[in-house]
């Protein structure tokens, strides 16, 4: 079992290092050139390879708390892939499963997020901001999907929330690794906090490029 363990454990490693490496290769490339689909797609490879050794690495260790972060981490990057993929918009019934896998990832991060709290961990603050996050991200898509035809520049904005959201979770796990201070949910949320201004920049960016277009 040790084996086995630590043979995902090493891989669930090798394929974060490619990912947190693809990741800033497709935010420093010019979005939608070549370098910037070849890094986005490693990046998503990457991404799955993380979260189909992270479900059994936290179910042989028993650990709820990564097995929900695992659905979470992974929901962002398939949810982005998608807005990249899907020119038309209109929602097919993968996207319908995933959506409702997260938004029910959210509804149990909040109830472990009691019951953690209730033990004494300090970590049910990471779990209902994620899981305030997790929910809000799948309404939000939800609501993008039900339009039928979501424009362009829409779907290229939830492209680029879901992929830098991801782009997130790959930070934290690096810094959550690498950092111990108290209380232990800082390092969860600290790139959330530090992060996320970018991604409301971004958005407001792509829509007055969009806008200039109309108008030019």
């Amino acid at each position: 079992m040790n084996s086995v363990a630590n043979a995902l454990l090493w891989l669930h490693i090798c394929a974060g290092t490619v990912a947190l490496l693809t990741a800033v290769v497709a935010l420093l490339t010019a979005k939608g050139g070549v370098n910037h689909v070849r890094a986005g797609r490693v990046y998503a490879l990457a991404m799955t390879l993380v979260f189909l050794t992270a479900v059994p690495l936290a179910m042989l260790g028993a650990d709820i708390f990564l097995l929900l972060i695992a659905f979470f981490s992974f929901y962002l990057v398939f949810a982005g892939w998608r807005f990249a993929k899907n020119y038309s918009g209109s929602a097919q019934p993968v996207d319908w499963i995933a959506i409702a896998v997260m938004a029910l990832t959210a509804l149990l991060m909040w109830f472990y997020a009691a019951y953690i709290g209730m033990q004494g961990s300090s970590q049910w603050v990471t779990l209902a901001i994620f899981g305030a996050i997790a929910l809000a991200l799948s309404v939000v898509d939800a609501r993008y999907y039900r339009a039928a035809t979501t424009p362009r520049v829409q779907r290229i904005q939830r492209h680029l929330t879901n992929m830098l959201a991801g782009t997130i979770a790959t930070v934290t796990a690096v810094l959550v690794v690498n950092v111990s201070v108290e209380p232990e949910w800082i390092p969860w949320i600290l790139p959330t906090i530090v992060i996320t201004p970018l991604i409301v920049w971004w958005n407001i960016r792509v829509a007055r490029q969009s806008e200039r277009r109309r108008n030019a």
